[in-house]
């Protein structure tokens, strides 16, 4: 079963009717949802090359596994069955086929431009900027995008409820340059954020990660936790019995704040602090002598 998203990649090369390059199809997916979306399909991230999505990048190896698309140097294009699948159970057929009727000609460079131009936030970690546009005000207006937030910092982040793209996001947009894993196990479910995966993805986008095992807490002590009550009572002990033990855990991400001077996220599933063990090894920094930064929870 596809989910929406993917169906949406299948329409849109349909409608562009022929065999596109990596880079062009992900400036026109990335066009199209900020332009005929009012819920995006796929979120973007700052990348090497301008908007990048990790989720449709993975929707599309996961096509072509079940034999809608191929590959074929450096291009993507619909298998027969791909297109059957198309034009058996298509999403928007109509406004895609607009939009890509509208830029039937823009590709490679242009196409780039057009992007970086639009939407400076999403080229302010391009190597190519210099490349495709040379006028100095498109160039300041990417250099203006860029996130201002600098200088050590201790925040929180849970990825419950996101994608990765938002995820990232949210800390690039809080100058976050360390992400602290502190799962006892980092595997998820949820694409994008076991730790090969969300440690590759942070080094794509410029930050750091580190994963601190010592300071999770088991999974068995983490079931049947129901109320707010619950997790008081869980992460009492946690403080009391647990963290004590973890001083060279902690000396580590006090060395990133204090020595390194890094803003550093510590990151965990939950979305709330509160019903996160984060929140606790954050209150312990926080009252390390020496160390006057109050944390803030993304």
């Amino acid at each position: 079963m596809l989910f929406e998203r993917q169906r949406l990649i299948l329409t849109l090369l349909k409608a562009l009717d022929g065999p596109i390059g990596h880079m062009d199809f992900q400036k026109l997916l990335f066009l199209y949802t900020k332009e005929c979306e009012e819920k995006p399909s796929y979120e973007f991230v700052p990348y090497r090359f301008g908007g990048f999505s990790f989720t449709s990048y993975a929707d599309k190896r996961r096509l072509i596994e079940v034999g809608l698309l191929e590959e074929d140097e450096q291009q993507w294009q619909l298998t027969k069955a791909g297109r059957q699948e198309a034009i058996r159970r298509p999403v928007s057929p109509e406004r895609v086929a607009r939009f890509c009727r509208q830029r039937t000609s823009l590709r490679g460079n242009a196409l780039i431009a057009e992007v970086y131009r639009r939407y400076p936030y999403y080229a302010t970690r391009s190597e190519i900027v210099e490349k495709v546009l040379p006028d100095m005000e498109s160039r300041k207006r990417v250099a203006e995008a860029v996130v201002g937030q600098a200088g050590p910092a201790l925040l929180t982040i849970g990825y419950e409820g996101k994608c990765l793209e938002q995820y990232l996001n949210q800390l690039l947009q809080a100058g976050v340059t360390l992400l602290c894993d502190v799962r006892r196990n980092p595997l998820s479910r949820k694409y994008g954020f076991s730790k090969a995966t969300l440690s590759k993805a942070c080094e794509g986008v410029g930050i750091r990660y580190e994963h601190v095992p010592e300071l999770g807490i088991d999974s068995d002590k983490r079931r049947n936790l129901e109320t707010q009550k619950d997790y008081d009572a869980l992460f009492l002990i946690y403080e009391r019995d647990s963290l004590p033990q973890q001083n060279a855990a902690l000396d580590r991400i006090r060395q990133w704040l204090m020595v390194e001077k890094q803003r550093v996220a510590l990151t965990c599933f939950e979305e709330l602090p509160h019903r996160c063990h984060r929140h606790c090894v954050a209150k312990t920094l926080e009252r390390n002598e020496g160390l006057s930064l109050t944390a803030i929870h993304l």
